[in-house]
């Protein structure tokens, strides 16, 4: 069996920034509840001419050119999102028509903001088993288009971004060693988006009771899984949604706060695309390098959960 891991890795995020005051102007709200609450600053969205896969295309140009490969020799694309530009064609399908890779496999997977994780390890599989030798993963969500912007309680969270890798084959010692998925359908009405406004409806305290119950137990259980201890994790790497859930995880995995990718504040929640973006974001400022053991962990709409150990380089 091959070991699998990241070469290569890209993100594209809106020029468009949107601050905490934005929201003070007309919701009963203020910079400083949002902050406290959330963790969040200031988000992202991209324009009406933007679309998903328009974000997903920009990103995944950046991924193969840090992978240092040809474009022609990715042989399967999968896209996480939840928010699609169509019904059908899939994401995966406009992003192979742009990238002028025919004739290869592509899909969509939609679960929320679990979706990257889903996606890389439904790659992972693949790359592993000999299928197919170098498989673009993509996070990418335009929550903007589905957020009810006077829900004073979904308004404040959600940001526009994409980010890309290439999971490919990588030397003894690096890539995924271990991982969990898992979905509780009962818990789907607690986030979803409602079929007549197509806005997203969330039970915000339900959502905090499985969101830190979920990324204790399956950050913990990657962790053992991989054959290590919490104290040789150099960064635990959350989906991005609220700050008090990505701290109590960080506690519970007794990791110094230094050890824990913090970008809600700067993106909000981007969905599929927060994971990646982190990723992206860590390494641009050095704070992940080779040989690092990092915990990828997702939690979301579904309701899914999902978390991946590897230890990073190729």
């Amino acid at each position: 069996m091959a070991n699998v891991g990241v070469v290569g890795i890209g993100s594209y995020i809106p020029e468009t920034v949107v601050t905490n005051h934005k929201f003070e102007s007309y919701l009963d709200t203020s910079d400083e509840w949002i902050t406290e609450m959330t963790g969040i600053k200031e988000r992202r969205f991209a324009g009406d001419n933007i679309e998903t896969s328009d974000m997903a295309v920009l990103a995944a140009k950046k991924a193969i050119e840090n992978a240092n490969i040809n474009k022609k020799d990715i042989d399967m694309i999968i896209v996480a999102t939840t928010t699609p530009d169509y019904h059908f064609p899939s994401v995966a399908n406009i992003v192979q028509s742009k990238l002028n890779l025919n004739h290869i496999p592509s899909l969509d997977q939609s679960a929320a903001c679990t979706g990257f994780i889903y996606a890389l390890v439904t790659a992972y599989h693949f790359v592993e088993a000999g299928t197919y030798k170098n498989v673009l993963v993509i996070g990418a969500d335009k929550m903007s288009k589905i957020v009810d912007f006077n829900d004073r309680s979904t308004a404040i969270l959600f940001g526009d971004g994409a980010s890309a890798v290439v999971l490919s084959e990588v030397s003894d010692g690096y890539g995924i060693k271990s991982f969990e998925l898992g979905s509780d359908g009962d818990g789907g009405e607690s986030l979803y988006v409602d079929k007549d406004t197509h806005h997203i409806k969330m039970n915000g305290r339900e959502v905090f009771k499985f969101a830190v119950r979920a990324i204790k137990e399956s950050s913990l259980s990657v962790v053992k899984k991989a054959g290590l201890r919490s104290e040789n994790i150099d960064m635990l790497i959350p989906h991005q949604a609220n700050i008090r859930i990505m701290d109590y995880a960080r506690q519970k995995m007794n990791l110094p706060n230094d050890k824990l990718s913090q970008t809600l504040k700067y993106y909000g929640n981007t969905s599929a695309a927060s994971i990646p973006i982190s990723i992206d974001y860590e390494l641009s400022n050095k704070r992940i390098k080779e040989g690092d053991h990092i915990v990828l962990v997702g939690y979301g709409g579904g309701l899914t959960w999902g978390a991946v150990c590897m230890t990073w380089g190729k």
